[in-house]
């Protein structure tokens, strides 16, 4: 009677037994997930450069002593110590990080600087290796493990690197262009043995190139492309133009105009569309061609078919009370030869014009806004067609003159009314 009570009782209390096991353990499961959580929370969260990220990183790794970031935010703050030993400290650290996570590439990086810092360059070098290993597709480490070659002026090996990296992504090649471009002295030549043939690579080589102002090598390395290549994305060209153009880098910026189809007919040393025979366009659509300003409502310009010299049209600008003692409303810019003697020649003509302060035509180097050049005032009054003529030397600094209306000073405010006609603008060498 009592044996099956004894073997009841103690089958009640394994049962017993074997849940507050399973419960203690799923709390402590529980736990330490939750303590690994919270410390690498804190670790991800906090910048390294906050002033409590010490404080935060010790937290963080006392929680969660075996998460990555907790520790590499600790040894991240020792580094900032700038000693020898904390040099160590923080190498150790990252070395823990790495026998914890052994297939992440990024602490494979990490401790690579980590080793170059102490001045362990063949550790540092088989840990950058095995970051390379680890991700063969990615690009970071291969741009980490060139950046390591060169500083380690193992020329050759970083270039097989770097060209890598440039052949696999579109984001490191400028960074890897600029890196050669200042490494090397900005010598062109060290940079294009990065670059390669492709052609997405020789367009962005063009474009480096064109934003830091080296405009010869800009148009070189675009001008490699073929004609379809080019076509491939039409907005480089006109970005290119743009850019030249604004560091005053105008012969190169006019080819690339011509080349996008912004001004296809101007020329270096040439007015562009000198007779007025072409209809005038926005200026935000040309930058070799006629720009015609017409912000105030007492001053007109506009092509007119009425009255030429020559052809079937000419330019008529017409003043209605204009009183603003700058005028500079009609503007050309044009690429020249550097050193060079020019004489620009056009016609004028006039039609009760009246003013204390009368047009005149000006030549000015665009580098500076020099003026080499200018007309005597337009006749007051009505008069026939008149060729005038400027004489001028371009400096040997310059690439670029504007050919611009202007006026003689006659006070802050000098009204000014009647109308002028522009025909037959023509360059030449002399």
């Amino acid at each position: 009677m009592n044996s099956p009570l004894i073997i009841l009782e103690t089958s009640s209390f394994a049962a017993r037994a074997t849940i507050i096991l399973t419960i203690v353990i799923a709390i402590l499961f529980v736990w330490f997930g939750v303590r690994w959580q919270i410390g690498n929370l804190f670790a991800e969260i906090t910048q390294v450069n906050q002033p409590d990220a010490r404080e935060i990183a010790e937290l963080a790794v006392g929680i969660s002593p075996s998460d990555p970031f907790a520790i590499w935010l600790l040894a991240s703050k020792e580094r900032e110590n700038f000693g020898t030993e904390s040099f160590e400290t923080s190498t150790r650290l990252i070395e823990n990080i790495v026998r914890i996570a052994p297939n992440d590439f990024r602490w494979w990086i990490e401790l690579g600087r980590a080793y170059e810092q102490t001045e362990r360059p063949a550790e540092a070098e088989r840990a950058l290796l095995r970051a390379v290993e680890l991700a063969p597709a990615y690009t970071f480490p291969r741009w980490q493990l060139g950046n390591f070659y060169l500083r380690q002026r193992r020329t050759d090996e970083a270039f097989a690197e770097l060209i890598k990296t440039t052949e696999k992504s579109s984001v490191y090649r400028e960074q890897v262009f600029a890196l050669a471009w200042d490494y090397f002295g900005k010598d062109p030549s060290m940079v294009e043995k990065l670059a390669g043939d492709a052609p997405d690579i020789r367009s962005s080589l063009a474009m480096f190139y064109a934003v830091r102002g080296a405009a010869a090598d800009a148009l070189r390395n675009w001008n490699l492309l073929s004609e379809e290549q080019k076509a491939a994305d039409p907005r480089l060209p006109r970005i290119m133009a743009q850019g030249l153009y604004d560091k005053l880098s105008f012969r190169e910026a006019l080819e690339f105009a011509k080349q996008a189809g912004i001004d296809p007919e101007a020329s270096i040393g040439a007015v562009s569309n000198g007779g007025f025979e072409k209809f005038l366009g926005s200026p935000d659509d040309t930058l070799f061609g006629w720009n015609v300003y017409r912000g105030d409502a007492r001053f007109e310009a506009s092509v007119d078919s009425g009255v030429k010299r020559e052809g079937a049209r000419s330019l008529k600008v017409t003043f209605k009370g204009y009183i603003k003692p700058e005028l500079h409303n009609v503007v050309q810019i044009i690429a020249v030869e550097s050193g060079t003697d020019y004489r620009l020649t056009f016609w004028v003509r006039t039609e009760n014009l009246r003013s204390g302060g009368p047009p005149i035509l000006q030549v000015t180097n665009m580098n500076d806004g020099a003026i080499l050049g200018a007309t005597e005032p337009f006749a007051n009054g009505t008069s026939d067609w008149e060729q005038k003529t400027i004489d001028f030397t371009v400096p040997a600094d310059c690439t670029g003159i504007s050919i611009r209306t202007a006026r003689t000073f006659c006070g802050g405010e000098c009204p000014i009314a009647g109308t002028f006609w522009y025909d037959d603008f023509a360059l030449s060498r002399r």
